[in-house]
């Protein structure tokens, strides 16, 4: 089932996510909804808060922009090393309309658990160490916006609030 994404400003995007404690079946089905979200979107990672669930878990298939991507499904996700650091644009299903130019690690290393509850070990360079640290990002609340510039944030505010006047309007005039 395609999931409802949530967008900038909904609260649940800057909530530190909670563990899973046990992967159940609510669970299983949680995860095989994202990655149909995912898909359908269309995105190359996705959080389980950004579907309303503040849980540690993201899926990810960074194969959109590499051949080597692979879909991943990661429970509780830590990052446990990083090195060096690269700036590239990046954009968020949940902040629609930016585009930024963001600094992360270039190489990351992350351990956490498979849906099957096995650990798992991930060493990743590149734009797939890139949409880890996104995804990352938004289990432990932090969003897009937070990682820019606060005159680029203010005209983002600003440009999102003038749009939800607008679309008010011409729902109005429409009832």
């Amino acid at each position: 089932m395609i999931l409802d994404i949530k967008k900038y400003p909904d609260p649940v995007l800057t909530k530190k996510a909670k563990k899973i404690k046990n992967i159940d079946q609510e669970i299983q089905k949680l995860i095989d909804d994202m990655i149909e979200t995912m898909y359908a979107a269309p995105g190359v990672g996705l959080a389980a808060p950004q579907v309303g669930h503040s849980l540690r878990l993201a899926v990810f298939d960074s194969s959109v922009k590499e051949e080597e991507g692979l879909l991943t499904v990661m429970i509780n996700p830590e990052i446990i090393e990083k090195n060096g650091e690269i700036i590239m644009k990046e954009g968020c299903l949940s902040v629609p309309g930016l585009e930024a130019e963001i600094k992360r690690s270039e190489q990351v290393k992350v351990i956490g658990l498979d849906r099957n509850g096995h650990t798992v070990t991930i060493e990743a360079t590149g734009f797939l160490a890139r949409v880890i640290q996104h995804e990352i990002d938004h289990l432990e609340g932090i969003l897009l916006l937070d990682r820019i510039s606060l005159l680029k944030r203010n005209i983002y505010k600003r440009r999102f609030v003038k749009k939800q006047r607008e679309e008010a309007k011409e729902q109005a005039a429409q009832e």
